[in-house]
């Protein structure tokens, strides 16, 4: 199969096409021939040497991918050949056949073409362990979310607008936050112009945010915050200005606020599993229904993923970029 599995880290010049064995599915696992991959923040961390796969995971980059269940491993019902299903992976996805456990799968609706299907799982299993769980959003509250435009800040718009949350973003452009103010958010701050501080202090009428979900890190956690209300939560998603930061102890104690976070990738099948449930039951008649559908920025061959990275480094992206194995 064609495979873009760089065997050095650096810089896009590295994603070339290769031949690779197209992979056999294990216990409990399906073989999905691939028609579109997500591309995420991860892939191009792993490209670079700083986020390498976990324990047994493919050296293929790619945590999410669309397409349809050639092949099934021992344990798995045979009706799954032929489906159209999305799934997320912890590696492989930048190739034509991916091996994923069939409860990270779910099943592609008529109402999703397979582009819009491969740039879900990430994005959406991500922002619903997340901002529901760790944060536990509920219905009427107000949350923060950095990189508004992003896969994960267009994901958390649209998932807010279901469930009844007031979503405030931030973006790096007048024109990110229009587009992140047509695609549902209450408020959109030009981070590069203004203190989303001192706005999410005004426009909450000084009371702030239940949760802040952060993919930044660094010099912002402190900043985020000044931005909860009493008894918020802040989530860490992604640390992009630093894995380190200097904390307020005894006002986060004042204040019972709470700071959690996690990483999805090395999480078993098992949790993956759980989470691919609830999304079933909570989620999907959304996306059966034509209620969700995924903000796609662009898509690109496989044989151009380095020109995806490009894209995705040079941060003018709105929403997902996808790779497609025409």
């Amino acid at each position: 199969m064609r495979a873009i599995d760089p065997q050095a880290p650096g810089g896009p010049d590295v994603l070339e096409l290769v031949e690779r064995p197209v992979p056999r599915p294990g216990e409990g696992e399906v073989l999905i021939r691939v028609d579109a991959a997500g591309v995420n923040r991860p892939d191009v961390l792993q490209r670079q040497g700083g986020y390498p796969p976990p324990p047994g995971a493919s050296s293929i980059p790619g945590l999410e991918v669309a397409g349809t269940v050639v092949a099934v491993g021992s344990g798995v019902i045979d009706m799954l050949m032929g489906q159209p299903v999305c799934a997320l992976v912890a590696g492989g996805g930048y190739a034509e056949y991916c091996v994923a456990p069939t409860g990270q799968c779910l099943s592609v609706p008529e109402s999703l073409s397979m582009v819009e299907a491969a740039a879900l799982p990430e994005t959406l299993f991500t922002v619903w362990t997340n901002l529901f769980e760790r944060g536990f959003a509920g219905e009427g509250d107000t949350v923060l979310v950095h990189g508004g435009t992003s896969g994960i800040g267009t994901m958390a718009i649209a998932l807010g607008e279901l469930f009844g949350l007031n979503v405030i973003v931030t973006a790096g452009s007048d024109a990110k936050c229009k587009a992140a103010l047509e695609l549902g958010a209450a408020h959109a701050i030009n981070y590069r112009e203004q203190d989303f501080v001192e706005v999410v202090r005004d426009v909450t009428g000084g009371k702030g945010v239940q949760v802040v979900l952060d993919m930044v890190g660094g010099d912002y956690v402190p900043r985020n915050l000044k931005c909860l209300a009493d008894d918020g939560r802040h989530v860490s998603i992604a640390v992009q200005r630093g894995a380190e930061a200097t904390i307020p102890v005894f006002e986060i104690m004042r204040r019972r606020l709470t700071l959690t976070g996690s990483t999805l990738r090395a999480r078993d099948v098992q949790f993956k599993t759980m989470v691919a449930d609830e999304l079933s039951h909570y989620v999907w008649p959304h996306v059966e229904e034509g209620r969700l559908t995924p903000v796609i920025d662009r898509s690109f061959p496989l044989a151009q993923a380095a020109e995806a990275h490009r894209r995705m480094e040079a941060g003018e992206h709105i929403g997902k970029i996808v790779l497609t194995m025409d």
